[in-house]
């Protein structure tokens, strides 16, 4: 019965590992030991509901060495936002909770951190998705409005001011798509790596065709400013069932430099069933559209999000029944 357990195990995690990371005997991204959990759904007061979920969400130490967590809340009772189209309306924010080390549980929750501003073109109730970047001192948050990838800024990583460019607004750009029917602008899940002097600015999006199927998407700028056109870096096959509008869902990047690779991470599924595929690529700009020659592995989690500390890696992701944040060692092998 051992050896029998043990030739399941094997052929698993043969499954699991990519040919690309067998062919090429590239490191592959383990999740070591076990997890804690430091969020769980918070008491929204009078906006609670039964359905309420924390989703999207950004990790970061602020200035004073205290962790900061900043999820998107959906489903909940919030002030109803602005319908874009037929039968759609959103209610989202950003909640945030505070560690006082990454390895606690548990963190006590700061209450509603950032809602939208409507008269600098956010859409009412669409925040979404928070991801932090800190370059000289300053924590540079980008965030979606459900429409387009924002910008805020803060010098101690807790109080965030939105940068307004020419037009009076905080966003740097959008992409097309479509939602029920509708053509509108949309893109969501920012996150940014710099090399060089370029930042890149990954996200989510749509395609035209096939209709609304969701892909991975790179700008670059060098002022956070200026950004470039888009560059589809993924479109990953829907996994279990899973929506192809997000099938490309929350992508991180890591950059390998004794090995000269770039890793994304994109999710396909939250919820019991989450699931997320992992890609390398020497070439941050393609990672296998419509191409699984550069996957990895696959890993049963949703939404993650990439720590780097004391030279270990971490990795956040959502609890699988959509209850809360947890995190975990992370380790390439």
């Amino acid at each position: 019965m051992k050896n029998l357990q043990k030739g399941v195990l094997g052929l698993v995690l043969v499954l699991g590992v990519g040919l690309f990371a067998q062919s090429k005997k590239v490191p592959v991204p383990v999740l070591d030991g076990e997890w804690w959990q430091i969020a769980s759904t918070p008491d929204l007061g009078k906006f609670n509901t039964d359905k309420q979920q924390p989703v999207d969400f950004g990790i970061w130490k602020a200035a004073d060495g205290t962790w900061q967590l900043w999820s998107c809340i959906r489903n909940s009772n919030f002030e109803p936002g602005t319908r874009l189209a037929p039968a759609y309306v959103t209610t989202r924010f950003l909640y945030g909770w505070e560690g006082k080390s990454l390895f606690a549980k548990d963190w006590e929750p700061q209450g509603i951190k950032w809602t939208a501003e409507p008269t600098l073109g956010e859409t009412p109730g669409g925040m979404q998705a928070p991801y932090m970047f800190k370059e000289d001192g300053v924590f540079y948050l980008f965030y979606g409005d459900l429409r387009r990838i924002c910008l805020a800024k803060s010098y101690d990583g807790k109080n965030f001011e939105r940068v307004l460019g020419g037009n009076g607004q905080p966003d740097l750009f959008a992409e097309y798509g479509h939602w029920e029917g509708t053509f509108f602008t949309q893109a969501r899940d920012p996150m940014v790596i710099k090399r060089g002097n370029t930042y890149y600015c990954y996200y989510s999006s749509h395609v035209e065709a096939p209709y609304d199927d969701g892909a991975g998407f790179v700008r670059t700028s060098v002022n956070m400013v200026d950004w470039s056109e888009s560059v589809m870096v993924s479109h990953t096959p829907i996994y279990n069932g899973s929506d192809p509008k997000y099938s490309d869902e929350c992508p991180q990047v890591v950059y390998l430099p004794e090995h000269k690779l770039y890793y994304l991470f994109v999710t396909q599924k939250y919820g019991e069933d989450n699931h997320t595929t992992v890609y390398a690529s020497p070439n941050p700009y393609n990672f296998g559209v419509d191409d699984d020659s550069q996957k990895v592995c696959t890993l049963p989690i949703a939404a993650p999000e990439i720590i780097h500390e004391d030279g270990q890696y971490y990795i956040a992701a959502l609890n699988p029944g959509l209850d809360g944040v947890r995190v975990i060692k992370l380790k390439w092998e």
